[in-house]
C-alpha cells in the first residue's frame, strides 16, 4: 500500500517490488530493483527515506525519520532501522536495531538481534553483534568482494512475484 502524505508521495522505480502488504508512506525513495516484502512500513512521515537499487528490506521490517541505506542491502525479517545512513553492501540481521545517528559504512555486517546505540559508527566491513553491539572482527578482502546475495536470489524472487497472476489471494 502506498500513500501521500502532506503533498509527499513515494518514488519507486518500476523495476522495485513492493509487497501489498507492505506500506510505504509519503517521502519514500526506493531504487532499481529494490524489493519491499510482506508487512514492512517504510514511514516518510517526518522526513525522506531512501532506498538503493537491488536491496531487499525483509518482512516486518520498520524505517523511519531520516535514512538512508545505500544498494545491494539486505535487512533482515523484523529489523527496526531509524534516523540513520548505512552504505552499500550492508547485511542487517534479523530482528537487529540500527538506531538514530547511526552510520553503517559499506560492507558491514550487523548480526541477528544486535542493537546498535544511537550515534554508533561502524566502519567498513565490521561485524557487530550483542546489545548494545561491539565489533568482533573485520572482514576479509575476499569476503568484503562478495556480494551477499550472489545470486540475486530477492531480485530474482521479487520478479517471480511481478508476474501476473502468480500471486493470488485466496477466499
Amino acid at each position: 500500500m502506498k500513500y501521500a502524505f502532506e503533498g509527499k508521495a513515494p518514488e519507486i522505480d518500476p523495476t522495485a517490488y513492493v509487497a501489498p502488504t507492505a506500506v510505504v508512506i509519503g517521502d519514500v525513495t526506493i531504487g532499481p530493483r529494490s524489493s519491499i516484502w510482506f508487512g514492512a512500513v517504510l514511514r516518510g512521515d517526518v522526513f525522506a527515506i531512501t532506498i538503493g537499487a537491488g536491496t531487499s528490506i525483509q518482512d516486518s521490517v520498520v524505517i523511519h525519520e531520516h535514512t538512508i541505506i545505500g544498494d545491494d542491502c539486505l535487512v533482515g525479517h523484523s529489523a527496526i532501522v531509524h534516523g540513520c545512513r548505512v552504505g552499500n553492501n550492508v547485511l542487517i540481521g534479523s530482528g537487529a536495531i540500527v538506531f538514530d545517528g547511526c552510520v553503517v559504512e559499506d560492507g558491514a555486517v550487523i548480526a541477528m538481534g544486535a542493537v546498535l546505540a544511537p550515534n554508533t559508527h561502524v566502519p567498513a566491513g565490521t561485524v557487530m553483534i550483542g546489545v548494545p553491539a561491539q565489533p568482533v572482527r573485520r572482514l576479509t578482502a575476499e569476503e568484503m568482494q562478495g556480494s551477499k546475495d550472489p545470486d540475486h536470489h530477492y531480485e530474482n524472487l521479487a520478479r517471480r512475484y511481478q508476474v501476473p497472476g502468480a500471486l493470488q489471494e485466496l477466499p
